[in-house]
């Protein structure tokens, strides 16, 4: 294995040469990476073309397209969000990470809050984590009291029939990643000058807690994966591959093509 030079460069005639000489000159493992991250920026490019496509027909049809992500932290949400968002026009999309509630929201039906951040018409609306805060994360770390959780778990698989049944097509996407994975990316941000930020008190006390996340998230796929909202899991482990099929999910569960189902 060696060096790339000047002259393997000037000896390049077509894509297959730049791989046979990429491939003698690396190591088997990065070589595959290399690879694999041509095909992801290539695959990604293809799908976020067919994802503007969408966003016209959405806009074309006054659609009201609502996705949420939700996932444990550092499952990958955001980056994914960004992926999705990166070639759209921001005039009719947003994205909607709600800080802790105040003083005045907590004492408000609790759904309020999320109501105001709906689509409108001829909109799509991404949800970095959404109401469903209330069905884990508030629960596992005391954000809640055991009566606002039932009484969440109660409503919520109405509220969500009630966005339904009024046009709002509600897209839930799920990224699971393991115990290892989670360790992993937690010390790369808080390693990170530029990621370091992300790093919040929850985030400090999510790996002790992993059990009782885990507790809450059956709880939640069992209570509310529902005909008309169901839950997508993402398996978020490999990131590329991730925001590659979640794309893909999307693309796939909304009929943007003037010829498909004005539903």
């Amino acid at each position: 294995m060696g060096s790339l030079t000047t002259k393997d460069f000037e000896a390049l005639s077509d894509a297959a040469s730049f791989k046979s000489i990429l491939k003698s000159k690396l190591e088997p493992k990065k070589y595959g990476a290399i690879l694999e991250g041509v095909h992801y920026e290539t695959e990604l490019l293809k799908l976020q073309a067919e994802l503007v496509d969408l966003q016209q027909w959405v806009a074309k049809h006054k659609k009201r397209v609502c996705v949420v992500f939700e996932g444990r932290d550092a499952a990958g949400k955001g980056g994914a969000i960004r992926r999705f968002t990166e070639h759209l026009n921001p005039r009719s999309l947003r994205v909607v990470a709600l800080t802790k509630p105040t003083e005045v929201e907590r004492g408000q039906w609790y759904f309020r809050r999320y109501i105001k951040e709906l689509p409108e018409p001829g909109e799509l609306v991404f949800f970095d984590r959404s109401w469903y805060n209330r069905a884990v994360v508030e629960p596992v770390n005391g954000f809640c009291t055991e009566e606002e959780y039932r009484i969440f778990m109660n409503q919520v698989n109405g509220f969500e029939q009630m966005l339904v049944e009024s046009g709002v097509r509600l897209v839930k996407f799920y990224f699971s990643i393991n115990k290892a994975e989670q360790e992993r990316r937690f010390n790369d941000i808080k390693s990170s000058p530029v990621k370091k930020w992300k790093f919040s008190p929850v985030d400090q006390t999510a790996l002790e807690r992993w059990d009782d996340y885990t507790l809450y998230k059956t709880k939640m796929f069992e209570e509310t994966d529902t005909k008309f909202a169901p839950w997508i899991v993402i398996k978020a482990n490999k990131k590329m591959r991730a925001r590659v099929e979640v794309i893909q999910k999307l693309l796939d569960l909304v009929p943007y093509d003037d010829t498909a189902s004005s539903q």
